[in-house]
């Protein structure tokens, strides 16, 4: 095809969806179904009702090809577990009995059997369920689910592409199973996997599917020879079968290198590759490697990730070369748009200069039709749209919001030794335990408790002026006066007031921030039914008065133990917002850091001598090359010490990190220098513990004994076996007993429960302890 007969051709199409609905139908149904309220049936109507929604609002903005089997109850890699029969042996009686709630129980666990491992899907801040595979591993085909989401679309008149998560993607995300030996490598069951992929490609066939979209993100990732053949031979195989339809491979959020040319020689019929961000890179790399002759080519212009509108000139810049490159050139989005809220045009509240600088996901899928009209029939007939959105991005570019002279000056003076505490932390640790008197194993949570519906109520009565602004400080006041009474009484040493305040760590913040801006309705999946409404960073952020001191200080004057005050740090503040894309991120990090470090110094003014500044995201946000590491590694470490290094030695600075692989970060947490980092571990049986004390790791240290992201209460036994297994890898003096995360989601009665079995472990263990530990 020529390139003037493969523009003509071009159309457009999105990788998914967000699944939630407007007003987050999909949360309220499957959390009704948990709780009882919901029947299976209803909620299989709200699913099937918000599918129709989504597709048929994709077909009437222009979309020619809709994506079916992104939509899930709560996870597509546990879809995709499911599809393959990769059930592990404790939920089999669960999902045999009642496929539904064996599906939920593989998701959340049961008071009986612990749920799967949950991490962060590659660089972003969703979390997928991680299989579990072991030699034993016997795979069998389910397409009952991704057949019947296609039949759906079809019978609805549009024409539509099944995407699936790819076997070699699904291998490579996968763990061994418990009981499993460690080296086991997943990737050795690829041919096991293959004819069963094979099986649920001939089902959608068919069904009526004329391209199947294979999703393979880990290739873009860096790959070992060993890995990269196995793509190479995982694809030969797909593309030789001849019951299937055609294919379509994917990769998003950096570029291919290595893995693309193993992909553009493999025997099927087009690939979607990401151009946007790092992935920019795909453009040069595909030229060097020859293109893609004959093959459809699925262009990711629109950034999926992000909420910024999309640049038309440079986007048709780049489409007009790919269409040199490839049979047939379709615009698509860079990723699924499952990480972007729903729709910009629902939030009323925002400055309509800014509103004009951004697009969620139906305003890009309107930028992506727009595109392929465009490419289709030339420029001159998107003429309109294209001259609005020049003006659009220089009213952003030329927007006073974006800069303040003042913060900059302050960023620019920052030299080495402001992100270096006073002393170093054998003589701060003696500084603190003279100070704080702590004692062995000390007890703590990580933050938040339990989000009430009482709370939630009268914030929504602050809204809506139903209660004023003194009656609602009464009630946050007694909150704290009842959580703090409770951890008292339960033992636990360092408190938190427990953030009743607070709507989310990042959003709150967010909040008292200038540079900052909050969406009413912007919510994304992190997990499950838990959406977030990230906040956007719009221009230069600055802390215009303090933001937790006043909590703070009241939570500690009614407490007799020491209370924690607790803040977001500077990259999860990146990382959980809508970043800016034109500045580098480090320097936008180092602008937060010197607003917290603000706060740091007035909590400890204030009298706190325990400080949490959390970053759960600094894995997650971590790229995804080796190669791009260090830079990131350098900035975001110097915003966290740039935070937190203005205290006293005897101030004790705390930090958290859960669901992530800390293996690859352990010299940066290090390099953070916080006496103490509490860490997600119960899913994972304390692996971080070993893989700090295997590293050298020498400051405090808290990993999870208590997983809260499922309803399951963990017994005081069960808690202390864990501790042991702590103390096989951190002494005593700096091993620190709490749960893996915050408390907000989980209820009273579970939280009550498990931690007072925290605190009788606690007590246990350290009763075994030698009498002459310290």
């Amino acid at each position: 095809m020529t390139s003037k007969s493969a523009a003509a051709a071009a159309q457009a199409t999105v990788h998914g969806y967000p699944r939630q609905g407007q007003g987050r139908e999909l949360k309220k149904a499957i959390e009704g179904y948990w709780k009882g309220r919901v029947t299976a049936g209803a909620l299989r109507d709200t699913a099937a009702a918000l599918r129709r929604t989504n597709w048929q609002q994709l077909a009437g903005a222009g979309v020619h090809e809709v994506p079916t089997g992104d939509f899930s109850f709560y996870d597509h890699v546990l879809d995709t577990s499911v599809m393959v029969g990769a059930i592990p042996a404790r939920h089999r009686a669960a999902v045999d009995a009642d496929a539904l709630d064996g599906y939920f129980a593989m998701a959340r666990g049961t008071q009986e059997v612990a749920p799967l491992e949950m991490t962060k899907w590659f660089d972003t801040n969703y979390h997928y369920l991680v299989p579990e595979l072991g030699p034993d591993t016997v795979f069998f085909a389910d397409s009952t689910k991704q057949v019947a989401e296609l039949k759906e679309a079809l019978a609805l008149g549009l024409t539509a592409r099944p995407v699936l998560v790819g076997p070699v993607t699904y291998l490579l995300l996968a763990k061994p199973a418990p009981g499993v030996a460690p080296g086991f490598e997943p990737l050795t069951l690829l041919d096991r996997l293959l004819p069963v992929y094979a099986e649920v490609l001939a089902d959608l066939r068919a069904a009526g599917a004329e391209w199947v979209q294979l999703d393979e993100p880990a290739l873009v990732q860096d790959r070992s020879p060993a890995e990269l053949n196995a793509a190479a031979r995982a694809y030969r195989d797909l593309g030789g079968l001849t019951d299937r339809p055609k294919l379509l491979v994917a990769s998003y959020f950096d570029r291919l290198g290595e893995a693309l040319p193993v992909l553009a020689k493999a025997p099927v019929e087009g690939l979607a590759l990401d151009f946007t961000g790092p992935a920019a890179a795909n453009l040069g790399d595909l030229a060097a490697a020859g293109g893609l002759p004959g093959k459809r080519l699925l262009a990711g212009v629109v950034n999926g990730r992000n909420v910024w509108i999309n640049d038309f000139e440079k986007s048709l810049s780049v489409l007009g070369t790919l269409l040199g490159l490839a049979d047939r050139v379709d615009v698509s989005s860079s990723c699924s748009l499952l990480h972007v809220p729903l729709d910009a045009a629902a939030e009323r509240d925002i400055d309509p200069q800014i509103a004009r600088w951004l697009a969620f996901a139906r305003q890009k899928t309107t930028e992506v039709v727009t595109l392929a009209r465009g490419l289709a029939q030339g420029p001159d007939t998107i003429a309109a749209a294209l001259a609005a959105n020049r003006a659009d991005l220089a009213s952003r570019a030329g927007s006073a919001i974006t800069r303040d002279p003042a913060v900059r000056s302050r960023a620019a003076a920052v030299t080495e030794s402001d992100g270096r505490r006073s002393q170093p932390y054998e003589q701060r640790a003696a500084a603190q335990r003279a100070h704080l008197g702590l004692p062995l194993l000390p007890v703590t949570t990580i933050g938040s408790f339990p989000q009430t519906t009482e709370l939630r109520t009268a914030r929504a009565d602050l809204r809506s002026g139903r209660i004023d602004t003194a009656a609602y400080e009464e009630r946050i006041k007694a909150e704290i006066r009842e959580v703090l009474s409770y951890q008292e009484k339960a033992g636990i040493d360092v408190l938190v007031h427990g953030e009743p305040e607070r709507n989310d760590m990042v959003q709150y913040f967010a909040e008292q921030l200038t540079g900052y801006l909050a969406t009413q309705h912007g919510w994304v999946q992190s997990y499950g039914t838990r959406y977030v409404r990230p906040p956007i960073l719009a221009g230069d952020i600055s802390r215009p008065e303090p933001m937790t001191v006043r909590w703070t200080r009241y939570a500690q004057s009614v407490a007799g133990k020491p209370v924690k005050g607790m803040l977001t740090g500077p990259v999860t503040m990146l990382a959980w917002s809508f970043v800016r894309d034109d500045q580098p991120l480090g320097d936008t990090a180092r602008q937060v850091a010197l607003a917290l470090r603000d706060e740091v110094t007035d909590l400890e003014a204030a009298g706190t001598s325990v400080i949490q500044v959390d970053e759960p995201a600094l894995r997650e946000t971590l790229p995804l090359r080796a190669a791009d590491r260090a830079e990131y590694l350098a900035w975001a470490t110097e915003a966290f010490r740039l935070s937190t290094a203005g205290v006293r030695p005897d101030t004790q600075i705390h930090t958290h990190m859960c669901y992530a692989e800390f293996g690859d970060i352990l010299r940066a947490i290090d390099d953070l220098d916080a006496d103490v980092i509490s860490l997600e571990a119960a899913r994972s049986h304390m692996q971080v513990a070993t893989e700090l004390a295997t590293a050298g790791y020498p400051r405090e240290v808290g990993p999870g004994v208590y997983d809260i992201h499922s309803p399951r209460i963990p017994g005081a036994d069960e808690a202390a076996a864990l501790l042991r297994k702590g103390l096989e890898a951190i002494p005593a003096e700096r091993l620190w007993v709490n749960p893996d995360c915050g408390l907000k989601t989980r209820g009273w009665p579970e939280v009550r429960a498990s931690l007072e079995n925290l605190v009788t472990a606690a007590r246990e263990v350290r009763a075994e302890l030698p009498s002459g530990a310290s």
